[in-house]
């Protein structure tokens, strides 16, 4: 297959049947490809390639990359350089295989040392959540991802993208790591962010707290996403000291460990607010003054 071809009926061995992998892996087959061996380790694992690949046999490691004309890397970012490394050293890569991995933080510089068999190099990473179930073939509609690889490849890795119906953005090889940062930022504290908020309404009484804080959290993030620091709201960009005041007594109170969340992304909102010409300095300096008081010496 030359590097400018479209990457139709493809053979494809899946390393790594989790969340991300399985889920690929079906979107590839639901596109026509075939999914001729998968490696899972865990049991979660496993049950998922039986629901989400069925028939799909579940082979070792070299089993799973012999013959296949593609081979999706879906395993932990930390893990990815020392197995792309040891199938290197174990002469297990074979020439003109597309070699696909799906960690955020490594570009294509991860595959080097599979080059001298000559494989073709792709850094391909959905920026989406995944729950590892077919909920989320339907999520891939319109979902970025992270695309590195050469550019002889980009053709074959912008079909591969649209084939599970996302749309690729491309990011260069030293850029990878805060392309990853940004995502994870956003994604996965805002998780942490959430939970907190909800168990601070379940400590003053409220018995729905996902009922009360969904709708408000969901036009925070569309009017962030639209209009970026010009969705500021609050306290804290209106400069409000003594209300933020007593939202740190009563956290004290609640979670000494939700409080000092609640000071870093305070301050960090009064300089973004301050910044963006939301907060005057008049109002910006007793509220710096204030979270700075508050901050771990």
């Amino acid at each position: 297959m030359s590097p400018g071809e479209h990457p139709a009926r493809l053979s494809i061995g899946v390393i790594g049947a989790g969340r991300v992998g399985s889920v690929l892996g079906a979107a590839l087959q639901r596109a026509g490809h075939t999914i001729q061996a998968a490696y899972a380790v865990s049991a979660d694992s496993r049950e998922r390639a039986d629901e989400l690949l069925p028939g799909v046999p579940l082979r070792d490691v070299p089993e799973v990359i012999d013959g296949a004309d593609l081979v999706l890397l879906a395993v932990p970012d930390d893990a990815l350089p020392d197995l792309v490394s040891g199938l290197a050293a174990t002469n297990t890569w074979q020439a003109g295989q597309i070699v696909v991995h799906t960690s955020g933080r490594h570009g294509a510089e991860v595959l080097r040392p599979a080059l001298a068999s000559h494989i073709l190099p792709i850094a391909l990473h959905p920026a989406m959540t995944f729950t590892g179930t077919a909920l989320d073939l339907g999520r891939l509609e319109e979902c970025a991802f992270g695309v590195t690889c050469p550019d002889a490849l980009r053709p074959m890795a912008e079909a591969l993208v649209v084939e599970m119906g996302g749309e690729p953005v491309w990011v260069a090889e030293a850029d990878r790591a805060a392309y990853h940062a940004a995502l994870a930022h956003g994604s996965n504290h805002l998780v942490t962010l959430i939970a907190e908020a909800m168990e601070v309404l379940t400590a003053a009484g409220v018995d729905e707290p996902r009922a009360v804080l969904g709708p408000l959290v969901r036009a925070a993030l569309d009017n962030a996403l639209r209009l970026g620091d010009g969705a500021l709201t609050g306290p804290v960009a209106r400069g409000d000291v003594s209300t933020v005041g007593t939202h740190l007594h009563e956290l004290e109170r609640i979670s000494p460990e939700i409080r000092a969340t609640y000071v870093a992304l305070a301050r960090a909102t009064a300089v973004r607010a301050l910044e963006s010409g939301r907060l005057q300095p008049s109002a910006a300096e007793p509220l710096l003054d204030t979270l700075a008081d508050q901050e771990p010496q």
